[in-house]
């Protein structure tokens, strides 16, 4: 039987590959000027509708506000938000 043994130095790289594909690969990166971000984290929804923690989940729980987890954090489309905002939900 073939073994390999996989350090953490490996493992590091292997995540610095990733980060850096993810990059490439992302059709929207963060915006230029005054446009907004194609996602943003709970805390900029929260600040951007006025609303607390509770209310933000919520809005995730009854589905109301469609969401992402990646890594632990939540991100939520701009779209999604604007649509909420203007009643299309």
């Amino acid at each position: 039987m073939n073994v390999e043994l996989i350090t953490r130095g490996d493992l590091e790289q292997l995540k610095q590959e990733l980060i850096e594909e993810i990059r490439r690969s992302n059709p929207h990166p963060r915006k230029q000027g005054n446009e907004p971000k194609v996602y943003l984290k709970s805390y900029e929804v929260r600040k951007l509708l006025g609303i607390s923690a509770g209310t933000l989940q919520n809005l995730r729980v009854n589905g109301t506000l469609p969401f992402k987890k990646i890594g632990g954090l939540m991100y939520y489309r701009y779209e999604d938000i604007q649509n909420l905002m203007e009643g299309d939900r």
